[in-house]
């Protein structure tokens, strides 16, 4: 998150995932010394770059020397330092670094619902538990729960019927898993199609063995409607999980 607010600041690229390494084995090294492991402050680097015009590495070098500096030489001195002081000076990084354009009730209607309900969601158990871990884990989970929400309900089916009224043709789209399988199901005609059926899934991804039960109950329905029924176009990932899988969850539904 640190990197990308950055990345879009200075409209530069950079390796998330090197980023990452580094922090990572960082925080490895740090625990054989005794330290504590850390993560990127949002608040120093948005100062860092935003207010102070930052733009290369030496700036993060610069910042990490003079505060071990402080911390090591001039510990003492950072001692008498009054709470009150240090209080005032990260609320002045909280509004300096806070975009408040972001929670105006202009801004708030136009963005969708759910993104406003993991704000607060996130901001509500950030305040509550007095940690940031949990707060972000919350968010997580609730953008989680969302996001198949609506996945779920990407899922589209169309139906066309050859003129000679012998095959019914079906044509789904959109990513099936857990959250869609049963809008899956549900989108056939299976006692009124005719004794040929064909689906393509050439527009469709396979993603769990909820979609491939999914299958297999479609094939079951047909069945007992004595009706021949041929999938085609599933792509290479979703065709072996239907392979390996088929016939092995049709009692889930």
């Amino acid at each position: 998150m640190t990197a990308k607010l950055v990345d879009d600041i200075t409209e530069t690229g950079s390796d998330k995932d090197r980023e990452a390494r580094g922090q990572g084995i960082a925080n490895v090294v740090t625990g054989f010394f005794g330290g504590m492991a850390g993560c990127a402050m949002i608040g120093q680097t948005m100062i860092n770059v935003r207010v102070s015009g930052a733009r290369t590495r030496l700036s993060t070098l610069a910042a990490g020397v003079f505060l071990i500096s402080l911390v090591v030489g001039l510990g003492a001195v950072v001692a008498v330092i009054p709470m009150a002081a240090l209080v005032a000076v990260m609320i002045l990084v909280s509004v300096s670094t806070f975009d408040w354009h972001s929670v105006t009730p202009s801004t708030l209607k136009l963005m969708p619902a759910g993104e406003t309900v993991v704000m607060a969601l996130t901001v509500t158990g950030t305040v509550a538990t007095n940690n940031l871990a949990i707060g972000v884990g919350v968010g997580v989970l609730a953008s989680m729960a969302l996001f198949a929400r609506r996945a779920a309900h990407l899922v589209d089916v169309t139906r066309k019927i050859d003129s000679d009224g012998s095959r019914a043709k079906y044509w789904v789209s959109g990513e099936l898993f857990f959250a869609s399988d049963q809008e899956l199901i549900d989108a056939f005609d299976y006692p009124n199609d005719p004794p040929r059926v064909l689906i393509d899934f050439s527009q469709a991804h396979l993603w769990d063995t909820s979609a491939v039960a999914a299958l297999d109950a479609i094939a079951g329905h047909y069945e007992r409607h004595d009706i021949d029924l041929e999938l085609t176009g599933l792509n290479q990932l979703s065709e072996r999980l239907h392979r390996d899988l088929s016939g092995q969850f049709a009692t889930a539904h």
